[in-house]
């Protein structure tokens, strides 16, 4: 087992005598942009792992190579996972984007615009984005009690504006 130094400058060595080579290695299986990233996440892995890079220089090569190997698979998953969710997204916006007329909920809309811009960005994760009042908090970086106070406020300046005696959801 190597001390921290010695591994450090074994490790080092291994991809100053393998760095071009494994940057083709990765080009070759993904892209020329992609690539250059992947071997930095590959130098990452593979210093984390220091301690277990062999003495020997050729199977030290062949250990950054599998590493290598490693991050291609991880960033495959990553594309595969990307593409999956930009399918669903592309599925759920087709349903759930149906035009409503130019001036369908123009008074709402124009009533939000009107309030203060805390107050109304809070009603549109609500009820825009159908995030929950915490949700919203969160995103917003506020605590959900804040957030509950700024929306009983809003509810009341939109009652007002539009002169809604119903209550607000």
């Amino acid at each position: 087992m190597r001390d921290a130094v010695t591994a450090d400058a074994a490790l080092i060595a291994a991809f100053e005598a393998s760095a071009t080579d494994l940057l083709t290695y990765l080009a070759r299986r993904t892209n020329a942009d992609d690539a250059p990233d992947l071997l930095g996440e590959t130098m990452v892995a593979a210093w984390r792992h220091v301690r277990k890079l062999p003495d020997d220089a050729e199977r030290a090569r062949m250990w950054l190579f599998g590493i290598a190997r490693g991050t291609l698979q991880n960033h495959a998953r990553g594309e595969r996972r990307r593409w999956a969710l930009a399918d669903r997204i592309r599925g759920h916006a087709g349903r759930d984007l149906a035009a409503p007329a130019a001036d369908a909920g123009s008074e709402v809309r124009d009533a939000i615009d009107r309030l203060e811009p805390d107050l109304a960005e809070l009603v549109r994760l609500v009820h825009w984005d159908r995030l929950s009042l915490t949700d919203a908090a969160e995103l917003l970086g506020i605590p959900t009690s804040t957030a509950r106070g700024r929306y009983q406020r809003a509810k009341e300046h939109l009652r007002a504006a539009l002169s809604v005696d119903a209550p607000l959801a």
